[in-house]
């Protein structure tokens, strides 16, 4: 049997690459696309408005913020932990008043079955024929209405679940004062933010403002340009961002600043997360997907 071509429309199956392009062009099936350049966070940018930092800071994780970004969000956690808190000592007092309340009535019925149990000496004749007014507080009490016996305050409403009699109010949880990182998730205070300084790259030809260049900033022991594809780490002392293969050819081999000749440890070196928003992870996965509904064939 002889091949055909792909768009043949002779056949007789309706073919992978057939139902791959009629989806395509229909809007059915996942939708992939490349991402470019404006869809990363640039290195130098802050991790919550995404633009260049004005003054930045890093967290101990080595996610970069600009200082007023991170403060406010700090500020707003500890406004609705407050309010949260209040809500739950609120709810805590009527949950309190409500049992007192409860063991008061259960107490007084235990007083008033008392009292009915001591004054009733005679009991009540029980007649062959009922009298009218008992058959009546009968029917008044074996009635299925829901507007009898005090229930017609109530207003019950069935077809809203929030009013229904079976409803029970939410309980609010105790709220936790731990505040996290947006990013990273971990615990973060502004004590332990730590100051970051860039180092502007040196060029007199270029007469363009800081935010339009497009190599912005240098290494100040290397004077290496820093980008999205340069691993950067930012030294604890002074702030300085330098390159990691400044760090694993200069500064790992004495442990020492090269700026300042001060002694390094480990936790003073702190990697940079670069690149990233919340639509593509750190330069790892550049492919967006969409998900649509699928052709059935």
């Amino acid at each position: 049997m002889t091949r055909h071509a792909r768009n043949c429309t002779a056949g007789a199956v309706y073919t992978y690459h057939e139902k791959k392009k009629d989806a395509q062009t229909s809007g059915y099936g996942t939708n992939s696309q490349r991402l470019g350049k404006d869809s990363i966070k640039n290195f130098d940018c802050c991790s919550l408005s995404l633009q260049p930092c004005r003054i930045p800071v890093i967290t101990k994780d080595g996610h970069l913020f600009d200082k007023e970004a991170i403060l406010q969000y700090i500020i707003t956690k500890k406004n609705e932990y407050s309010r949260k808190l209040k809500e739950f000592e609120k709810q805590r007092k009527e949950e309190e008043a409500e049992k007192e309340e409860d063991a008061a009535s259960e107490q007084r019925k235990l007083l008033e079955k008392f009292i009915k149990t001591e004054t009733k000496i005679v009991s009540e004749t029980v007649l062959d024929a009922p009298s009218t007014s008992t058959a009546a507080k009968a029917t008044t009490s074996s009635s299925i209405s829901n507007m009898v016996n005090g229930r017609d305050k109530q207003l019950p409403s069935f077809w809203l679940p929030s009013q229904a009699p079976t409803a029970k109010a939410s309980k609010i949880a105790k709220p936790d004062s731990t505040i996290y990182c947006p990013v990273s998730g971990k615990p973060i205070k502004a004590k332990d933010l730590i100051d970051v300084k860039f180092t502007p790259v040196q060029d007199p030809d270029d007469k363009k403002s800081l935010i339009t260049k497009e190599s912005r900033y240098m290494c100040p022991i290397t004077h290496d340009i820093l980008s999205n594809s340069v691993p950067c780490a930012v030294l604890r002392p002074t702030g300085d961002v330098v390159t990691m293969e400044c760090v694993e050819k200069f500064i790992k081999k004495d442990m020492i600043h090269p700026l300042t000749n001060q002694k390094l440890t480990e936790k003073d070196i702190i990697p940079l997360q670069r690149g990233g928003t919340g639509y593509s992870m750190t330069n790892e996965n550049l492919e967006g997907k969409e998900k649509r509904p699928a052709l059935q064939a």
